[in-house]
């Protein structure tokens, strides 16, 4: 009998509808020979499951519909329930497996702020940064003195570059920090870092650590946002334009930042250049798997179909 799989998709947060084209390519390219496959949605109000072009609510209490069980999940929520460790949680508590890292992980990874201070004692090159939470009083001045300008501001727990903003002038801080605690009551001020932006992904196939050939980022738009992700204003080339050295010292970056965080499943994680020297930005647990996200280019670059990738997720998640 093949193992039924849920594939989790939406989710309470910004990300909703980039997370349902996610599920939706999960569901396209997904092994059906080897898997019974399921779509589940998830929002505030309701799971549903589809069974048979119907639409059905998910008991929570067992993660069940009628007498349909799932053995395994194939967790495509991009930021909260999915990405924060709560609903990888609620699967521990039903001893259900899921695809991706440990809920104590999610937990960490979805915050930029401690992933950032958890990674720097480990000689990780990254920007100078400030937090501040809603309750605290803004200091502009003391923004600009210890960071100058531009600046980045930034939601601490969000994705897809929402509550994001490249700020110019001190009298825009404000103005972007309101933004930014839009998305989450706790905000990252980072100082600027010019140089080649990439993203590379770093996952574990057939047992083992692979890191995937990085594309490099060039966008009009200041920076990586949501219109250069999603709505094609950047190119995207995939393998970055990048020296022998910075190639290497990316590499050797991006795997330490995977296996120093005890990382599994599929990632994705950020980095500017300055110089040869690679600085971390941020790292995705639950990258985007839409046909525009840059993990699947990557996979496909190195020889590894959608449904390789997401079959040896789920064998991986089954095993773990």
């Amino acid at each position: 009998m093949r193992p039924r799989v849920a594939v989790i998709m939406g989710g309470y947060t910004s990300e909703h509808n980039i997370s349902m084209k996610s599920g939706a390519v999960v569901m396209a390219h997904i092994d059906r020979d080897a898997y019974e496959v399921y779509a589940v949605h998830i929002d505030k109000d309701v799971w549903l499951v589809e069974i048979n072009g119907n639409w059905k609510p998910i008991d929570i209490s067992d993660f069940s519909c009628d007498d349909i069980k799932f053995d395994v999940v194939f967790n495509a929520v991009h930021g909260a329930p999915g990405e924060n460790g709560e609903i990888q949680k609620y699967f521990d508590s039903l001893g259900i497996p899921y695809t991706g890292c440990s809920a104590q992980l999610s937990s960490l990874t979805y915050n930029k702020y401690k992933t950032l201070e958890f990674l720097e004692p480990h000689g990780i090159a990254m920007a100078k940064r400030i937090v501040l939470t809603a309750k605290d009083a803004i200091n502009t001045d003391k923004i600009v003195s210890t960071l100058g300008l531009p600046c980045f501001v930034k939601a601490n727990q969000a994705g897809s570059s929402f509550g994001v903003s490249k700020v110019h002038k001190k009298e825009d801080l404000s103005k972007a920090i309101e933004f930014a605690l839009k998305e989450d009551n706790t905000i990252l001020i980072e100082s600027f870092l010019e140089g080649i932006e990439v993203s590379i992904g770093v996952i574990t196939y057939q047992d083992s650590v692979r890191v995937l050939a990085p594309t490099e980022i060039v966008t009009e738009n200041g920076f990586f946002d949501f219109s250069a992700k999603y709505e094609g204003e950047s190119a995207e080339i995939t393998p970055a334009r990048l020296t022998d050295a910075q190639h290497d010292a990316l590499q050797r970056a991006a795997k330490k930042v995977y296996t120093t965080l005890g990382m599994k499943g599929l990632s994705r994680s950020d980095f500017i250049f300055v110089g040869d020297t690679p600085h971390f930005l941020e790292i995705n647990t639950v990258p985007g798997l839409t046909e525009e996200s840059l993990l699947p280019q990557q996979a496909k670059h190195a020889g590894i179909s959608l449904k390789e990738l997401f079959s040896n997720a789920l064998v991986e998640a089954i095993e773990k």
